[in-house]
């Protein structure tokens, strides 16, 4: 293979010294040859192609950790990760418009309809939780922690709707709010306090029995969009205000409960969840 410096590859691939470096940093382009003596850096002339797929992908909004994941693959299981990545991002698109347009039409004064609110009755249970201040970025990392606690221990189930598993978002979370969030999974009253002792890192507490207005959402590949998220809420703020529940004897949010999102499996490859406001 033919032996280039770092400046000429630079040239040819297009890509900055400062982003060659951080790619041989992140392990995704690695050079040919690092000089002992200077620490100076030589590429292979093969190697202009994949800085040239690494620019692609860059452009795709790929992360970069997704990158080195995807450059390790057989060429047929990369294309199919690419066609999956882009639909994720098309829905994402999709989901912005959405909310654009909503807000377009109650900025001009109309009135849009977003999503249908119903209602549903929750009994007292017990729940084993566990509550920490995320943001955009740790949210997902915080969820997956706590499924994982759930799978390498599982907890006896209770059927139906009282017993699926759910995430109250306490506060806004964003790239400039960190919630806080708490997810939560019912059990068994009668075993409660003896299955806390083994899940040391979840809390045991108790939600009172309350009323809820839910609106079901689809959990794409991507999980659930931020915006359509928002589009919920705003759905059960609009179906709140039109119940008259601003009055005091009938309350959103009570300061025991709070604004959530539940999760139930309704296949074995689907997954379906609702965003739901308790009120009293």
């Amino acid at each position: 293979m033919e032996e280039i410096s770092i400046g000429e590859f630079a040239r040819k691939s297009r890509l900055s010294l400062k982003a060659l470096r951080l790619y041989d940093e992140r392990g995704l382009l690695v050079p040919l040859r690092v000089d002992q003596a200077s620490g100076y850096r030589y590429y292979g002339t093969a190697q202009l192609d994949q800085a040239r797929l690494i620019v692609m992908l860059r452009q795709l909004q790929l992360p970069l950790a997704a990158i080195k994941e995807l450059l390790a693959c057989d060429p047929a299981d990369a294309a199919t990760r690419i066609t999956e990545h882009w639909r994720d991002a098309e829905a994402a698109h999709d989901a912005r418009r959405d909310l654009a347009d909503y807000l377009v039409s109650r900025l001009s004064g109309r009135r849009l309809v977003m999503y249908e609110v119903a209602t549903r009755e929750m009994p007292g249970r017990s729940l084993l939780c566990v509550k920490r201040s995320v943001d955009e970025q740790g949210a997902w990392a915080f969820g997956k922690e706590f499924i994982a606690i759930l799978r390498e221990r599982p907890l006896p189930r209770i059927e139906g709707q009282e017993g699926a598993f759910f995430c109250i978002f306490w506060g806004q979370v964003s790239a400039d709010s960190d919630g806080p969030v708490e997810w939560c999974r019912p059990v068994p009253e009668a075993e409660a306090a003896a299955l806390a002792e083994h899940y040391p890192e979840l809390t045991l507490r108790t939600e009172p029995a309350h009323r809820e207005a839910f609106v079901p959402l689809p959990v794409g590949p991507g999980g659930t969009s931020a915006e359509h998220f928002e589009l919920a809420i705003e759905s059960l703020r609009a179906w709140a205000h039109e119940q008259g529940m601003e009055d005091e004897r009938h309350t959103l949010e009570p300061a025991d409960l709070g604004l959530r999102i539940t999760y139930h499996a309704s296949q074995a490859t689907q997954t379906e969840c609702d965003v739901a406001v308790p009120f009293a």
